[in-house]
């Protein structure tokens, strides 16, 4: 009976440890996506989810461009993640941004939604859905000089 106890404790000890990590790698990865859409004037949002997803050494398959890297955190997936860009309306017509990713106007957002993990303990092993994670970032020119914008 004590060893069932104490074994109980230390798989329950383990398994925390686990969400921990993994809510501090769903935290940190749409901080990194939205770092990276914030500053890069060039990053589009398939490349903003590939870095959340595969991170920063992402490597494509040469023939398709698909990626080849296994995702930083077991079961997220590219569909999970969402990324978002409002770019400053300087002209006053709804509908109009003149500003894209890294133009130092707007924010970049990305979120992760859906994210269900697995717990390992027997007997009890079920899913919890860890809710939504989300970084919002204003965008930056990140030392360049913006484009000439003139506001009416």
């Amino acid at each position: 009976m004590v060893a069932l106890l104490f074994f109980t404790i230390i798989i329950g000890i383990i398994e925390f440890g686990r969400l921990l990590y993994t809510h501090n790698a769903l935290t940190d990865a749409t901080r990194r996506g939205a770092r990276y859409a914030a500053i890069n004037k060039q990053a589009d949002e398939a490349k903003v989810i590939d870095l959340v997803v595969y991170g920063p050494n992402v490597t494509y398959d040469p023939d398709t461009g698909d990626p080849t890297s296994a995702p930083l955190i077991p079961g997220l997936t590219t569909a999970m993640v969402e990324v978002d860009h409002e770019g400053a309306d300087l002209d006053g017509v709804p509908g109009t941004l003149e500003s894209g990713y890294g133009s130092n106007l707007g924010t970049a957002t990305v979120r992760i939604e859906g994210y269900q993990f697995q717990l390992l303990v027997p007997v009890v092993g079920r899913q919890l859905n860890l809710g939504t994670y989300e970084t919002v970032l204003t965008a930056e020119s990140a030392g360049e000089e913006p484009d000439d914008i003139e506001a009416p």
